[in-house]
């Protein structure tokens, strides 16, 4: 009379290595297909840089150098291994190039590109209005009115900074940052991503002071609101 609990048994038994093993397998793939978009990334920043007429030449160090393809290669297969859908999974994987763009050219030029961010913002508005995309529980224009806030209250922290300290406390590539940030994420885990990357900043800000033992100088925000969203990106149901 048991045979259905046992054959349901036998079944998970048989199967479950295999739905295993091919879920290695998707996040083995994946782990190289980040990598090979990490090339890219860093390969494509310096030339969208001169499209906007800057001259820049790329750096040499190691961590300018490796660490694109490093950090893609591995954050395309967590998020790999972490969702089961693979629309959902390409989708956040383009999200995860373009903020491992902005983490490493702002880390090294101090500047986030209006050609990397302008169809990203584009990207983001189009999968906020198509619904619901990260279920969760958000109406469509919440994540425009989000992006709208998140980027006025910026701007009004950009304006305000220089004029109480006399020079550029964040620049307006941030601004469009987090509008981007609040586009794609909505209401409830942009506020998470823009508090894990004030934290982070604080973190980073507080080692730079102690590694320079001095109080002087500036650090970039955009690497961190980055970082934080990256960290939500990964927290939204799948």
């Amino acid at each position: 009379m048991d045979w259905a609990p046992r054959a349901r048994q036998r079944y998970a038994r048989d199967f479950a290595p295999v739905i295993s093993s091919g879920s290695l397998v998707m996040t083995l793939l994946w782990t190289v297909v980040g990598a090979a978009v990490g090339w890219f990334v860093r390969w494509g920043s310096v030339r969208l840089a001169k499209l906007e007429d800057l001259d820049l030449e790329p750096g040499n160090k190691p961590w300018q150098v490796y660490g694109p393809p490093v950090l893609c290669a591995l954050l395309f297969g967590i998020f790999a291994f972490h969702v089961s859908s693979f629309p959902m999974l390409a989708l956040r994987s383009v999200f995860v190039a373009v903020l491992v763009q902005v983490i490493f050219f702002d880390f090294e030029y101090r500047l986030i590109l209006d050609r990397v961010m302008f169809p990203s913002m584009a990207l983001a508005l189009l999968v906020s209005l198509s619904g619901d995309p990260w279920f969760s529980g958000h109406d469509r224009w919440h994540g425009i009115a989000t992006g709208l806030g998140a980027g006025l209250l910026f701007l009004l922290l950009a304006i305000g900074g220089s004029l109480i300290f006399k020079t550029e406390a964040m620049g307006f590539g941030d601004v469009k940052l987090v509008t981007f940030i609040g586009f794609l994420l909505g209401p409830l885990p942009t506020a998470q991503a823009l508090f894990y990357g004030v934290f982070l900043a604080g973190v980073g800000g507080v080692t730079i002071i102690i590694w320079r033992r001095s109080m002087k100088g500036t650090i970039a925000y955009g690497p961190y609101l980055a970082a934080g969203t990256l960290i939500a990106l990964f927290q939204l149901p799948q």
